[in-house]
């Protein structure tokens, strides 16, 4: 039975296959210390694999969908229907049921739940599928959570998450869905934090959407939000939007929308300390799972519950430096007009090969020019040579004390050299070939 059905303390790291990317990351986010989240437990892909294993049209009408081209909307739509169908209409195997009742009186069956879709191929570092299957909140009772576990089995196979699975190149065969069952709170305050600025990618700016009531106003795009940017432990900025409505859950089970008081429209979302409180919780996460984080989270009497955590894979990678400074790179490849990315072979050799020291990101490669600039030397006549919008970048960045500058007598050699100064390196040192052999 514990195949079929898992709490958050018992997923493991290396359970993707059973509770797919949303339940892996509620299971981590249950085990960091100091951080709230609603309980709740994992009916694994074990159990949508029993309901699918058996049918034969659910495997003849998926061998037909994995034909088709993502151009092929009206018969991509005509399937996922017949299959989403399917699957509402086959019975829960019993072992299933059993396994889910078991759980739910542990954590009491009375109480309302947020029954949540958890792909194998959702919240990942490389692909979020964030929002392709379904999400239901405020579900009360033993049959209706049942019911709409399998709407979340259902919705794996909905338009947008078929399109989304082609254009990324996932195998419709290969991603199977769990479902998460998780405690509901009701929260005065709910929204969305980022680690890294998401429109500037300034990875030391947090930014937190905040909004009244449950986050289905601000993830459906129902409500503008409040937006508050905080860096370095201090408030930097704060636009506070005029918040008409917001979602609520019912006493009798799931949400409604509500307008709000006039006089608490404009009114902002969270207090200085509450923004500050939760920027120091998005740092924890974050250092815990090691990379930029999307947290979805709520405020309940003044303690904050973390329902999501996910990478953010919008951003482009960084070079890492051993330090907290701020640094400029400047691409290799842009300077020799190389502007697609490079396969690991060509990137070894490059950084071989040449005497300049080079940073991989992206499949790129880059010079840190930042010592140049910082000492004002040429850096920018000899990169201005070449492409004049570089130059005007470059200033720019000088402009806003982007970087500390260097007393004018403390020079730095430039690590950029021309072809022909590589090339004299190469000539006066025979030796270089043997060395490079080996």
């Amino acid at each position: 039975m514990s195949s079929l059905v898992l709490n958050f303390q018992e997923m493991k790291n290396t359970q993707l296959l059973y509770v797919g990317g949303k339940g892996l990351n509620l299971g981590e986010l249950s085990k960091i210390e100091g951080i709230q989240v609603p309980e709740g437990f994992c009916v694994t892909t074990v159990g949508y694999q029993k309901v699918i294993e058996q049918n034969e049209t659910y495997h003849a009408l998926l061998n037909r969908l994995t034909m088709l081209n993502v151009e092929d909307r009206d018969q991509i739509g005509e399937i996922s229907r017949k299959i989403r169908q399917i699957i509402l209409e086959v019975e829960i195997p019993s072992d299933v049921v059993k396994a889910v009742t078991q759980y739910l009186s542990q954590f009491g069956e009375e109480h309302a739940y947020a029954v949540r879709s958890s792909a194998t191929a959702e919240d990942l570092p490389y692909a979020s599928f964030a929002g392709q299957q379904d999400t239901y909140l405020n579900i009360i009772g033993k049959e209706a959570i049942l019911q709409h576990i399998s709407k979340c089995w259902a919705s794996l196979f909905t338009d947008r998450a078929v399109i989304y699975r082609m254009q990324n190149g996932f195998d419709h065969c290969q991603v199977f869905l769990a479902v998460i069952v998780q405690r509901m709170v009701f929260p005065q305050a709910s929204g969305i934090l980022f680690t890294a600025d998401p429109i500037t990618s300034n990875r030391k700016v947090i930014s937190i959407d905040a909004s009244f009531g449950l986050g289905e106003a601000l993830v459906s795009g129902l409500v503008s939000a409040d937006c508050y940017k905080v860096q370095e432990g201090e408030i930097v900025d704060k636009r506070i939007a005029a918040k008409k409505l917001a979602v609520y859950g019912r006493k009798e089970g799931g949400t409604e929308t509500q307008q709000i008081d006039p006089e608490q429209q404009k009114t902002q979302t969270l207090t200085e300390q509450q923004i500050l409180q939760l920027a120091r919780i998005g740092r924890h996460i974050e250092a815990y799972f090691g990379c930029p984080q999307d947290i979805e989270w709520c405020l309940v009497d003044d303690t904050f519950y973390i329902i999501q955590s996910r990478p953010i894979t919008t951003l482009y990678p960084i070079p890492e430096a051993n330090d907290q400074e701020n640094r400029v790179y400047v691409s290799v490849g842009h300077q020799q007009m190389m502007t697609d990315p490079m396969k690991p072979l060509g990137l070894s050799f490059f950084q071989f090969t040449n005497p300049a020291p080079m940073r991989k990101a992206g499949g790129r490669l880059f010079v840190d020019v930042t010592p140049m600039l910082a000492s004002r030397d040429n850096i920018l006549n000899y990169l201005g040579q070449s492409d004049p919008l570089i130059k005007d970048a470059l200033m720019t960045v000088i402009e806003r004390d982007f970087i500390k500058t260097l007393p004018d007598d403390n020079t730095v050699p430039s690590p950029i050299k021309s072809n022909a100064d590589t090339m004299r390196e190469i000539e006066n040192n025979p030796s270089i070939v043997p060395d490079l052999i080996k």
